[in-house]
């Protein structure tokens, strides 16, 4: 009988080949021992903005103890490398740390079980905000680099949408059109790769609550839904979620503060993203959106969105 990563409740919970399944690995039991037949690994992976890592580092917990991501990229971490709080992140299993932070604004890091080694905290528009960070996942093993992640925190944009009038919009604007400049003559979809994070933008009609009310909006403009394009055609990328859930559903990962009650107004946008590069398409697995997470105790107004990659060959 053979017995994959749904049938995982099959094992005990002491037991460490319940742990194996999680990894996709497929088990053949004879006489009541279990071999390996198989080897399909899997590697989930997850994004969040966090809006403040240590004021939300029990909601952390919570999450990484519940679902167990193998790599989590956050944004908005808002606080200085030396302040991050590392120490946790080992007890919760996950000791490898990569972090691009200043005081109190902005901030990227990515927290992994596997071994990661950083390769860029890139600086868009010469701000040195923080905002982006890449790492290459398990460097120098059977994939040779491995599968490189970028982590972004794309500008909001400020409430006005005229880049003449409002210099964060004209810098949102700026960023995005360094990005697919970057993304075209750096190549970086043309290798195993992921591209993260909250880019604070709902491109499709379905990605916000009401598209007519929004279009004046930052963050649903039709100006910036074309430059964010242009990066995704950049890669050329795939939007994971979009992959498995058709563009006429509607996908949420942010609800604001306003909302006297987020839940039953469902006024929501998708501002977090998960692109992969071409060659990771027909590994993709799963997509889901931890919708959740938005009730828990003083949450983050975003939540996390994660993504589940077959890697064996």
């Amino acid at each position: 009988m053979l017995y994959q990563s749904g049938d995982s409740n099959f094992f005990p919970k002491n037991c460490g080949l319940r742990a194996g399944l999680a990894c996709g690995r497929v088990f053949c039991v004879i006489n009541r021992t279990w071999f390996v037949m198989e080897s399909c690994v899997r590697l989930t992976l997850a994004t969040w903005n966090i809006n403040s890592v240590r004021l939300r580092i029990d909601l952390v917990a919570r999450f990484l103890s519940e679902e167990a991501p193998d790599v989590l990229c956050l944004q908005e971490t808002k606080c200085r490398d030396s302040e991050f709080p590392l120490a946790a992140f080992h007890k919760l299993g996950y000791p490898h740390v990569a972090i691009n932070g200043q005081k109190g604004y902005h901030g990227v890091a990515i927290a992994s079980k596997i071994p990661l080694q950083i390769i860029d905290r890139r600086s868009f528009c010469e701000k040195g905000d923080a905002r982006h960070i890449a790492v290459a996942l398990a460097p120098g093993g059977a994939r040779g680099r491995g599968i490189v992640v970028h982590n972004f925190y794309v500008p909001a944009g400020g409430d006005e949408p005229d880049p003449a009038v409002n210099p964060k919009f004209a810098h949102k604007l700026a960023f995005l059109d360094e990005m697919a400049l970057w993304v075209r003559s750096d190549r970086i979809a043309e290798t195993d790769a992921i591209m993260v994070g909250d880019l604070n933008i709902a491109p499709l009609e379905t990605d916000v609550w009401n598209h007519k009310a929004l279009l004046r909006v930052v963050s649903h403009t039709p100006v910036e839904v074309e430059k964010l394009n242009l990066v995704r055609e950049a890669g050329p990328w795939v939007d994971a979620m979009r992959h498995f859930v058709a563009p006429e559903e509607r996908l949420y990962s942010w609800w604001s503060y306003r909302a006297r009650d987020w839940e039953k107004s469902d006024r929501g946008r998708r501002l977090d993203h998960v692109w992969v590069s071409e060659s990771l398409r027909p590994r993709l697995d799963r997509t889901r959106i931890l919708r959740e997470s938005r009730g828990w105790e003083k949450p983050s107004d975003h939540v996390p969105v994660m993504i589940d990659l077959r890697m064996g060959d």
